[in-house]
């Protein structure tokens, strides 16, 4: 690929970028990303034989957003003991939910995505991992697979409830923090 198409691409990803932040997973159609691209409605095929690869090409975006932010906000607490960590990693996880809905959405709607294609499981695996790592040194009696699978989807449901305004209304908190707290508690038990 030429300068001028790898800038064509990127301009591809960029506009898909732009309109899941702004409109939402539903807006991202080929016809929609190609005509505020500026090309024909047939361009984006050249670069993205399927819906899902450009879908997955902007997913990817999105999860190298979140490790960055994950990386910069666990750099100083490095030598935190687990727990805490796992605190700093699950707000930054959740801040991210919370600010970036339509490409959170995205992320991991993997029934949109080719996450095999472009190396989508290669920048959303290691997250994962650094989860199971972290509970696996906090709770070394547990499986932390299936533990940090837990975790992980009781992150998901409060994001997705405080988005919805459904925490909120329920719990009467005005701030999602004493939830997640709630949430490591529940799967990682008292702290020692």
């Amino acid at each position: 690929m030429d300068e001028s198409e790898t800038g064509l691409r990127a301009r591809l990803v960029d506009v898909g970028v732009e309109l899941v932040t702004r409109e939402g997973v539903q807006a991202l159609t080929l016809r929609e990303i190609a005509r505020r691209a500026g090309v024909s409605h047939g361009a984006p095929r050249r670069y993205f034989p399927t819906h899902l690869e450009l879908l997955s090409a902007i997913a990817r975006r999105g999860f190298g957003e979140l490790a960055e932010r994950a990386r910069v906000a666990t750099v100083d607490d490095a030598t935190a003991p687990p727990r805490e960590q796992l605190a700093t990693l699950a707000d930054v996880y959740l801040r991210f939910a919370l600010d970036n809905r339509g490409m959170y959405e995205l992320m991991f709607r993997h029934d949109l995505l080719e996450s095999g294609h472009l190396g989508l499981r290669d920048t959303s695996l290691p997250l994962f991992g650094r989860l199971v790592e972290l509970v696996a040194l906090a709770r070394p009696d547990v499986d932390a697979r299936l533990v940090a699978g837990a975790l992980w989807a009781n992150l998901h449901g409060i994001a997705q409830l405080w988005g919805w305004g459904s925490l909120q209304l329920a719990t009467g908190a005005d701030d999602f923090v004493p939830l997640l707290r709630s949430a490591l508690y529940a799967h990682l038990g008292a702290e020692a």
